[in-house]
């Protein structure tokens, strides 16, 4: 039995733009919120000992990576415009069988985008950064380091993505011994 025809590359492609964009808007708005509410401000608090929005401005990455280094944010900025780049590679070959690899490709691109717009044009205090405020209470009081809304559209596009991709090269696979 034949396998059914692939889906069309276009309306593929156009779920991950729209994706990315809806990602990259609402981490944008978010941020430009952030930025008029909290910057220098108390946190808000959502509930009490679970989430709080608090103004951070980091100049690295996850979890402090290259905070103090000079060269971080052009660091930064090359591997996102590679990683973007390589998306867009991903969206024109990746086969179209799956839909939720797409919606993944949206999702870290929106997401890649949103942090590549804080190191271009966000300062504080004399540094360009990152603007993140998500922050989760733990047990114990303790807290996860502080995320905004493209790095939570990141992480979740990555994880959909190593999810689906083994399901995707399968059905490659199948398509091209067929």
């Amino acid at each position: 039995m034949a396998a059914p025809p692939e889906p069309t590359r276009g309306p593929r492609i156009a779920l991950a733009a729209v994706i990315a964009g809806l990602s990259l808007g609402l981490d944008l708005w978010s941020k430009a919120w952030v930025w008029n509410n909290l910057r220098d401000q108390a946190a808000w608090k959502v509930s009490d000992k679970l989430l709080h929005f608090d103004f951070a401005c980091n100049p690295g990455s996850a979890f402090g990576f290259l905070n103090d280094v000079d060269w971080a944010r052009y660091f930064f900025i090359v591997i996102t415009l590679a990683a973007v780049g390589y998306l867009v590679h991903l969206a024109r070959t990746l086969p179209t069988t799956s839909r939720a690899a797409f919606i993944a490709i949206g999702l870290i691109a929106g997401g890649a985008l949103g942090n590549l717009h804080d190191r271009l044009v966000r300062v504080y205090a004399g540094d360009y950064c990152v603007v993140d405020f998500i922050v989760v209470y733990l047990w114990g009081g303790k807290t996860w380091p502080a995320f905004n809304i493209a790095d939570a559209v990141l992480v979740a596009g990555v994880l959909l993505f190593l999810l689906v991709l083994p399901r995707t090269e399968a059905a490659a696979d199948q398509r091209t011994s067929a």
